[in-house]
């Protein structure tokens, strides 16, 4: 009982440490804010009037809402894909300051290690997403007490797993420069083919949106698995979705709990 109390508290010294760290981080805290205004003002309010049919001289909206109410889960799912994967470059400040080394050879087990780290880099992410939840009234997005606390709880489940999946990619690359250009070269991909700026329409059936889109859209669309969080998340908030609600909870539990048991494999080696 003694050791698993040690762990534990060897597990909230590490993620107080990284929830510290990120908060007294000026540049992160303002790409935290910046980025979700830049898309909901300019992105959201930009293409909104091309987000919009007549039919039979009435104006109606591709679905049932505007664009900036449709964009705004995404733009939740950005501030903590972003997050969640750049906080990982912590993994690469310790290992070069040499703290990684003195941490590894204390008594705590490695998986408690990373799993502080997780757990600290998916808070951080958190309260990005969070940030995003401010400016819900200005998009036409009415929150109550149970949508905040279920966007939280799949803010969590997802934050945790890609901070996981950012510890991978940090294994494997030695510099921070390295580190940003490649999380990028994943993040944006990953994030711009998850149906966040333009929905498939539900009410087509699959052979009609192989008409609408290009196949090869369609198919890599359908198979990543940030789709599935984005569209959770539009559930939550406004009520609408493109697959089965219930899909995208279990996507994201199984990527947590995936990449969480991937980033254990990998960080045997550091």
């Amino acid at each position: 009982m003694t050791a698993m109390w040690g762990q534990l508290v060897g597990v909230y010294a590490i993620w107080l440490r990284e929830v510290k760290r990120s908060l007294r981080d000026k540049g992160q805290l303002i790409g935290g804010v910046s980025r979700p205004l830049l898309w909901v003002l300019i992105l959201g309010i930009g293409l909104n009037p091309y987000f919009r049919g007549e039919v039979y001289g009435e104006v109606r909206f591709v679905v049932p809402y505007t664009y900036l109410q449709f964009i705004f889960p995404a733009v939740i799912v950005l501030n903590i894909l972003y997050t969640s994967i750049q906080s990982a470059v912590s993994l690469i400040w310790d290992r070069e300051f040499g703290f990684l080394r003195e941490v590894l050879v204390s008594p705590m087990s490695r998986n408690m290690i990373l799993l502080g780290k997780v757990l600290g880099g998916a808070t951080t992410a958190v309260i990005h997403g969070c940030m995003v939840l401010v400016v819900a009234r200005f998009v036409g997005v009415t929150l109550t007490w149970e949508t905040i606390f279920a966007a939280i709880g799949l803010m969590f489940a997802l934050a945790f797993g890609l901070t996981a999946f950012g510890i991978v990619i940090a294994n494997y690359v030695r510099g921070f420069e390295s580190f940003g250009v490649f999380s990028n070269a994943v993040i944006l991909p990953l994030y711009f083919t998850a149906s966040s700026v333009f929905p498939l329409d539900p009410a087509l059936t699959r052979a009609q949106t192989l008409v609408t889109y290009p196949e090869w859209l369609v198919i890599i669309v359908e198979h990543n698995p940030l789709t599935y969080a984005v569209d959770a998340m539009r559930g939550i908030l406004i009520k609408f979705n493109q697959f089965d609600p219930a899909l995208g909870f279990q996507v994201v539990g199984i990527m947590a709990v995936g990449l969480f048991l991937l980033a254990m494999w990998e960080f045997r080696k550091v």
